[in-house]
């Protein structure tokens, strides 16, 4: 299995006793674009993100300028009055590709993976898993978590027009233990926050929901549990994608931030980032997310992936570097939840 990983190179522990050398065969540019098909295939995060500057990514460090779209006024006409003309300023957030993570592995001489070719695709299934579990549990735990998440679309009083719509907030979550009503009260907690989504004129098109495995659990136990997958003809794909609520397209992943068992910060899918300090618990508080595809801005690149002989072994070593970078940039088009139960 290949580790991502930010300073490390794992063998891969297998042996085959033929050759040639799998160095032969190995073609770096056909081996991203696998690994970056694959990548998306898999990818919850990607699949619910805007895309649209990845091309302008060629390495970390990069930066992508996003011009967002100036609101016009709308004036009152009056027969023979003279027309005002606004002159359109378009505001610019700054997407930056600072993250990277990397994968590494040793093959050696004696195995027989040029003429494996279904070892290869192993390789790359594997490489482009990991990575995906990696950056999805990264970038969902600094997104949902993030300040800029409007204000109005989170916590006990949400809702930009109304302040009715109760979303929990890490202190006091959103409790769904009861066995009798919880099913019931997660249905209409995805109803609060499609409600607030809707006081700020989100599109209906393009929504998204992530929730975790349990609250699906009490999804699917609620009025709901039949009727959930109306519509769909084809079974749940890689990506966790399950069907359609209320105009949401339904993710399951367990790369939500959730607090641990008697813990006081809220820490990501993976468990490698924490950074939000609540308050002492004794149960697992979580957060999930609904949202709209112009909410986050997202640009990922594998940009190198390279073979070199192994200097104190009789093998190769392959290396592959994956670039991204992430960030808010319509934070009125998420509402984040804080559960619990």
């Amino acid at each position: 299995m290949s580790t991502i990983t930010a300073a490390a190179v794992t063998p891969v522990g297998a042996a085959y006793n033929t050759t040639p050398s799998y160095s032969g065969t190995f073609i770096p540019t056909i081996w991203s674009a696998k690994l970056n098909a694959k990548f998306y295939t898999a990818s919850t995060f990607a699949d619910i993100c805007n895309k649209d500057w990845e091309g302008d990514v060629s390495n970390l460090g990069d930066k992508v300028i996003i011009n967002n779209i100036p609101s016009l006024t709308i004036s009152d006409y009056v027969v023979g009055g003279n027309l005002n003309y606004q002159t359109p300023v378009p505001n610019t957030v700054e997407l930056a590709v600072d993250r990277a993570k990397y994968f590494g592995f040793n093959v050696a001489d004696v195995m027989e993976y040029q003429s494996k070719p279904d070892l290869m695709s192993m390789f790359t299934d594997d490489a482009s898993e990991q990575m995906r579990t990696t950056i999805d549990s990264t970038c969902l735990y600094r997104m949902l978590l993030s300040t800029d998440v409007a204000a109005a679309n989170k916590g006990g009083t949400a809702g930009a027009k109304s302040a009715s719509y109760d979303l929990g907030t890490d202190t006091v979550p959103v409790d769904l233990s009861n066995a009798t009503t919880g099913p019931d009260d997660t249905l209409a907690l995805i109803l609060r926050m499609a409600a607030v989504l809707d006081e700020q004129n989100v599109p209906v098109t393009g929504r998204w929901l992530l929730i975790d495995p349990a609250t699906r659990m009490k999804l699917m136990n609620s009025k709901l549990a039949q009727a959930y997958l109306t519509g769909d003809s084809t079974s749940p794909l890689r990506n966790g994608l399950i069907g359609m609520i209320d105009r949401f397209k339904v993710y399951v992943t367990n790369h939500l931030p959730y607090k641990a068992i008697s813990g006081t910060v809220f820490i990501s899918g993976d468990a490698t980032e924490n950074s939000i300090t609540g308050s002492s618990d004794t149960t697992r508080n979580r957060v999930i997310a609904a949202g709209h595809t112009s909410a986050i801005a997202f640009a990922s690149q594998i940009v190198k992936t390279e073979t070199l002989r192994n200097p104190t072994d009789f093998g190769d070593l392959v290396r592959g570097l994956n670039v991204f970078g992430h960030k808010v940039v319509k934070g009125d088009s998420m509402a984040v939840a804080f559960v619990t139960g």
